[in-house]
């Protein structure tokens, strides 16, 4: 996504949830969007600038916010240095948010729960980039209801036996360390799933099939068939792989709330712009008063979102509190007005704003998706509401 407008805009680092190092780490995303780390990748091809941009972006040191160290403590993690990389990224590149946001959450789970031999084996070659993660979560009929997980994992002997397919995963065909999530029985529904290290040439893995969506992602559905790999690649204890992916995902939920603001800000510095030099009517189309009042509410829930976003990242940074319900309420708000702000550009673009090649047509299809993955709306208000009505 590159125009005139691709350098961010940050007062909002002014607002007291930020240290000074967070000002330090915008500085270097800066430079490393400037200096073409983001725009010098042809995005035509999707596995290759994908793994151009995880190099890039660990050769920076850029990764280091969102893979831990393997003598490092994950928990320890600060969530509003990986928010403003993902807001800051998004607001460039979608693709490059892709890109960074899947190491920390391909290796999120190994951080928390692996043994020392693996932490060390997998982590600094996710950190630097040289290795792409993915997070194997999903199945067909098991999205947002992980307990009605089918995807299954037997042991035998000193080995795992596993046995289903995975779907719409991310970095799916491309990745080169998969945390993946199988049934293992210890208990019904999701007190029975653990969670293993698998690699893409273990014998009976193989990638069923790509998956094409609106912005171009790599994303894959992943076949095991009598996969057999060590027991050793198990993560933490057998049946902890719910807990084990709720923790991981607790973690980066905030940060797919930071990614919509990097869209919802850049659509609206495009419709500042476009309005600002559009001539129409004899005037230009900011002064008309439709399109004040649009920018003046694209702006408000804007920020409204980020305050919402940065509340969260802060309460678990800071204050070391649960930020189940705020991270909920912070992905939920920011990625409806994401869309409701990539849209009103679209339309204050007119005809331009559905043309292949435009910002703004590009913003459009990439902030869809943020809508439904790592919990649709849906599923964040229920959680709001189911922790609402704990608290009484």
């Amino acid at each position: 996504m590159n125009s005139p407008a691709q350098t961010i805009s940050r007062d909002w680092l002014d607002w007291p949830f930020f240290d000074p190092h967070h000002r330090v780490i915008c500085d270097a995303l800066d430079r490393f969007v400037a200096q073409g780390g983001v725009h010098s990748v042809d995005h035509r091809d999707v596995d290759g600038a994908c793994r151009k941009l995880v190099r890039a972006l660990g050769a920076a040191g850029l990764l280091d916010c969102a893979v831990a160290a393997p003598d490092g403590d994950v928990t320890s993690i600060d969530s509003r240095s990986i928010c403003l990389s993902r807001e800051t990224l998004a607001y460039a590149d979608g693709l490059a948010d892709f890109a960074f946001a899947m190491q920390g959450l391909g290796s999120g789970a190994i951080a928390l729960a692996g043994s020392t031999e693996l932490r060390h084996a997998v982590l600094p070659k996710v950190r630097s980039g040289e290795w792409l993660a993915a997070f194997a979560l999903s199945e067909q009929g098991a999205g947002s209801d992980v307990a009605a997980m089918t995807c299954a994992a037997r042991e035998d002997g000193d080995s795992y036996v596993l046995d289903g397919e995975k779907t719409w995963i991310s970095n799916g065909g491309i990745a080169d360390v998969y945390t993946l999530f199988a049934r293992t029985g210890e208990a019904p529904g999701a007190r029975g799933i653990s969670a293993f290290v698998v690699f893409p040439d273990d014998p009976g893995f193989s990638v069923a099939e790509r998956i094409d969506i609106v912005a171009p992602h790599p994303l894959a559905t992943l076949r095991l068939d009598n996969c057999r790999i060590p027991s050793s690649r198990r993560l933490g204890a057998p049946g902890s792989g719910f807990k084990i992916a709720m923790q991981t995902l607790d973690i980066f939920r905030a940060s797919v709330a930071a990614a919509a603001l990097g869209f919802a800000r850049r659509a609206l510095e495009e419709a500042r712009l476009h309005a600002q030099t559009r001539r129409m009517f004899g005037a230009t189309l900011s002064d008309l008063q439709l399109t004040q009042a649009a920018l003046g509410d694209m702006a408000t829930e804007t920020d409204a979102a980020a305050l919402l976003t940065y509340r969260a990242a802060w309460r678990r940074d800071v204050q070391k509190r649960p930020t189940t319900r705020e991270a909920a309420m912070a992905k939920l708000a920011a990625t409806e007005t994401a869309q409701r702000v990539v849209d009103r550009a679209v339309q204050m673009f007119g005809g331009r704003g559905v043309r292949k090649g435009e910002i703004v047509e590009s913003l459009y299809r990439e902030v869809r998706a943020l809508r439904i993955y790592e919990g649709a709306t849906e599923v964040q208000k229920l959680i709001v509401a189911r922790e609402l009505l704990k608290s009484r």
